[in-house]
């Protein structure tokens, strides 16, 4: 469990860690610089899901040896598909993606992190996001070092 106690607000437990694919944790279909290690870290801290409709197909190859679990979904219904499984995982949720399809799992989710790496961030994602960070490893980062979300996130 990741504990986040942010001063003025909520104490989050986060349970389980859902991070999309491509765009976020990948970039044409290749885990991005750093990610591997800070994945396997997690998953010794919480479940870690990672969705994607696996546009390239490599994401089986690519998260081998994670931890992880990947659910992949078809493309047309990649949004429904995402928001169901977070809300099927319950409470205690963090998402981290980038694209339009992400919004309405950061609406269900606890706590939300867009992501502005190489395949860019949809604009309209950003007003659902709690925080927004430069890169994959970054927010990867705030789950593994979580006094930065507390000095973001506190009123």
């Amino acid at each position: 469990m990741i504990i986040i106690e942010i001063p003025g607000r909520k104490t989050l437990e986060i349970s389980s860690v859902v991070l999309d694919y491509n765009g976020t944790i990948a970039a044409d279909g290749e885990l991005v610089p750093g990610a591997s290690e800070k994945i396997k870290k997690l998953c010794g801290m919480a479940q870690v899901f990672i969705l994607t409709a696996d546009t390239y197909g490599t994401v089986k190859e690519q998260c081998r040896g994670l931890g992880a679990e990947v659910k992949t979904f078809p493309r047309a219904k990649a949004a429904v598909c995402k928001e169901e499984i977070v809300r099927s995982i319950g409470k205690g949720t963090v998402c981290i993606g980038n694209g339009f399809n992400d919004i309405e799992m950061f609406d269900a989710a606890d706590l939300s992190i867009a992501v502005m790496d190489l395949e860019g961030t949809c604009a309209a994602l950003l007003p659902h996001a709690d925080i927004l960070v430069r890169s994959a490893e970054e927010g990867l980062d705030l789950l593994l070092h979580t006094d930065r979300i507390k000095a973001t996130l506190r009123t």
